[in-house]
C-alpha cells in the first residue's frame, strides 16, 4: 500500500519509556537517543519532536540540514502535520502506537494507513534480536501479596463491571499481577510479554514458553496458561462476543482493530492493574525504606569521596558516576541501576537529562556545580535521587546560591504538604515553583513520577505536574519531588528526594481525611550552597531534622572516616 510519509515513535510495541536496542528505530533512524520523542517522515523533509527535558540534546544529537526540531507540546506533531501533510497518506507501524495517538494525530487531516510490515525493519540489516531474558519469580517476600490474590481481585472488579476479561499490553502490569520479574531490559526488571485477564481470574500469557522453566510455571499454577506470543491473533479471534477492557490510551491500536474484526465489544477503560500497582502494599512500602535505607549508604560514600576529590579536578563526569556505581555494587539486594546516571558538570548539569558519552565526557573543574541524578533497582525497591554539588574550593558565586536555596525551598515546600484526599498531581505542582515563580523563574519539566517497587523508575498513572492527568494522589503511593532550575550553558540545579504519601494525622478540626508525604531518601543536602538568610524558620528546622534524620539512620553503618565527614554535612544550620 503506498503511502507519503511514516511515523516513527520512541516506543516498541509495549509502549514503554524504555525499549531494547531491538527498539531503538527512533534513534537509528535520527541519532536522538531520549526516552520519549517521534519523528515523521516526507519525502520532502522530516522533523522529530520532543520534550522540553530533549531541547539540548536533540540540537545535539540531529543534523538540521536533515530534521526540523520541536518541541512536542508547543509545536505538536498534529499540527506540523496539518501544514504539512493534510490530505496525504502517511503510514504507522500499527504495534507502535495507541489508538488514542492516532486518533490525535489523524485529527490534523493527514490520512493516516496502518501498515503490515513496518519499513524501517525491512532496511534495519544489523537490528539486534529481540531479549530473550528468563523470566522468574518475584518472592513473595517482597512482593507482599500473592498474584493468586491479586488475580482475584481484579477479576471480581471485572465481573462487576459486565466485563469478560482486559488486556494487559504493559508488561509492568503483567509483572507486578503475576509477581514475576525478568532482565530484557537494561533498567527495569522485566520480562516482556503481554496478558489476557478473565473475569475468572484465569490469564493467557503471551511469551515464548522457552523463557519459563520448571520453578517458574510452578509459581504461575494452573491458573495461568503460557502461549507463544504468536497465538495473540487466535486467542482474540476466540473473545467474539464478549466484553473486553482495553486502555486505548497505553495499548497497541492493534489490539483494538484485532478485538474489533473479531466481534469482541470493546470496553475502554484504565488497566486494571496500573492503580492498585501504584498503591505500595505494607511489604512494598517497607522494602521502599529499606532500599531507600542501603542505597544511602552508596551515595553519602559517594559525597564524601567527592568531597575530598572534586576540588582538586582530575575527575570526569564518568568517573564519578562509575564510582557511584561502584558503591551501590557492594551492597546487598543490588540488582543494577534504574536508569543510566545523569552526571553533569557546569554547563551539562543544564541539559535536563543529559548522559555524558566518550564524545561529551568533560572533566570535573574546580570552583562549579555538578549534577548527579542518579537511582538503583534492589530486589525490595527502587531508588532515584538528586543531588546537586558545588566542587569548591572557593566559595559558590551568590546568584547560584540564591537559585539553588529557591529551588530547595520548594522542594521542603512539597515534602511538608498536607493536602485532602481527592487532590491529584497537577493540583501541587505549583507548591514545589512557588520559590522559583516568585523570582521569575521556572523549570521545564514535571516535579515529580510515580516509583515502582523494583519496577520501573517512571511509574504512572499519577505524576506531579502541570501536564499531568487528575488521578488523586492515594495512600502507599511513592512520588519523586524534584524541582530545579536550569542556565543553558552554565549550570543545572536539581534537588530530588522520594515520597511515601501516607494518611495524615488528623487536625482538630478537620472534617475530612488528609494525606502527607514521608520522606523516604536519605542524603544531605550541599550546605554551601544554601543561604539560610532566604529560609523561613519553618523550612530551616525542617532541613535540620532532615539532615539529624540522616546521620542517626545512615551513620552508624558507615566507616569512621565517612561517618565523620557526615556529621559535618548533617550538622544544623
Amino acid at each position: 500500500m503506498a503511502v507519503e510519509g511514516f511515523l516513527v515513535p520512541r516506543s516498541d510495541e509495549y509502549l514503554g519509556e524504555y525499549v531494547p536496542p531491538s527498539g531503538e528505530r527512533l534513534a537509528w533512524i535520527s541519532g536522538f537517543t531520549g526516552s520519549a520523542g517521534m519523528a515523521i517522515l516526507l519525502a520532502d523533509r522530516a522533523a522529530v519532536f520532543t520534550d522540553g527535558r530533549y531541547t539540548s540534546q536533540v540540537a545535539a544529537q540531529t543534523d538540521p540540514a536533515l530534521w526540523e526540531r520541536r518541541h512536542i507540546t508547543e509545536q505538536p506533531p498534529q499540527d506540523w502535520l496539518a501544514e504539512h501533510a493534510a490530505g496525504r497518506r502517511i503510514g504507522y507501524d500499527p504495534w507502535l502506537h495507541p489508538q488514542a495517538q492516532i486518533d490525535r494525530l489523524a485529527a490534523s487531516g493527514a490520512v493516516l494507513v496502518p501498515l503490515a510490515v513496518n519499513p524501517l525493519d525491512a532496511v534495519w540489516r544489523d537490528r539486534p534480536p529481540p531479549p530473550r531474558s528468563p523470566a522468574v519469580p518475584q518472592p513473595l517476600d517482597y512482593a507482599g501479596r500473592d498474584a493468586a490474590g491479586k488475580r482475584a481481585e481484579l477479576a471480581a472488579m471485572l465481573q462487576k463491571a459486565g466485563e469478560d476479561s482486559a488486556i494487559l499490553s504493559d508488561p509492568h502490569s503483567v509483572a507486578w499481577l503475576l509477581n514475576i520479574r525478568g532482565g530484557d531490559l537494561d533498567h527495569t526488571p522485566l520480562a516482556l510479554g503481554f496478558a489476557l485477564l478473565r473475569s475468572d481470574a484465569t490469564v493467557d500469557l503471551f511469551m515464548e514458553p522457552s523463557r519459563l522453566d520448571e520453578r517458574m510455571l510452578e509459581h504461575l499454577g494452573n491458573a495461568v496458561a503460557v502461549h507463544p506470543p504468536a497465538a495473540l491473533p487466535a486467542i482474540l479471534a476466540g473473545l467474539a462476543g464478549q466484553a473486553v477492557r482495553i486502555d486505548l490510551d497505553t495499548t497497541p491500536i492493534w489490539f483494538a482493530t484485532t478485538l474489533r474484526e473479531a466481534g469482541a465489544t470493546l470496553r475502554p477503560g484504565e488497566d486494571p492493574c496500573r492503580l492498585p500497582r501504584a498503591c505500595k502494599n505494607p511489604v512494598e512500602q517497607q522494602g521502599a525504606r529499606a532500599a531507600q535505607r542501603r542505597d544511602a549508604q552508596a551515595l553519602i560514600r559517594f559525597l564524601h569521596w567527592f568531597a575530598e576529590h572534586a576540588p582538586g579536578g582530575g575527575e570526569s563526569e564518568i568517573s564519578a558516576a562509575e564510582r557511584l556505581l561502584a558503591f551501590r555494587r557492594e551492597l546487598p539486594l543490588f540488582r543494577g541501576e534504574s536508569f543510566p546516571a545523569i552526571s553533569g558538570a557546569g554547563e551539562n548539569g543544564a541539559i535536563v537529562h543529559y548522559r555524558a558519552t566518550a564524545t561529551s565526557n568533560r572533566p570535573i573543574h574546580p570552583n562549579e556545580s555538578y549534577l548527579i541524578d542518579s537511582g538503583a533497582q534492589f530486589t525490595d525497591g527502587t531508588t532515584d535521587v538528586t543531588r546537586t554539588l558545588w566542587t569548591g574550593p572557593g566559595d559558590p558565586p551568590p546568584d547560584l546560591v540564591e537559585r539553588y536555596t529557591r529551588v530547595l525551598r520548594g522542594h521542603v515546600a512539597l515534602a511538608t504538604l498536607r493536602f485532602p484526599q481527592g487532590v491529584a498531581g497537577p493540583h501541587i505542582d505549583a507548591v514545589a515553583r512557588a520559590p522559583l515563580w516568585q523570582a521569575g523563574l521556572d523549570y521545564d519539566h514535571g516535579t515529580g513520577h510515580g516509583i515502582g517497587s523494583f519496577l520501573s523508575v517512571h511509574e504512572g498513572p499519577v505524576s506531579i505536574s502541570r501536564a499531568a492527568r487528575t488521578i488523586p494522589v492515594q495512600s502507599g503511593m511513592i512520588l519523586s519531588d524534584e524541582p530545579g532550575f536550569y542556565l543553558p550553558g552554565a549550570y543545572g540545579i536539581r534537588i530530588e528526594n522520594l515520597l511515601l504519601a501516607r494518611e495524615a494525622a488528623p487536625q482538630p478540626a478537620q472534617l475530612r481525611p488528609f494525606l502527607e508525604f514521608e520522606t523516604l531518601t536519605l542524603a544531605p543536602y550541599d550546605r554551601r550552597l544554601i543561604a539560610t538568610a532566604l529560609l523561613t524558620p519553618g523550612e530551616r528546622a525542617w532541613i535540620d531534622a532532615y539532615q539529624a534524620r540522616v546521620l542517626a539512620e545512615v551513620g552508624p553503618e558507615l566507616e569512621a572516616p565517612v561517618r565523620a565527614w557526615l556529621e559535618q554535612a548533617c550538622a544544623p544550620l
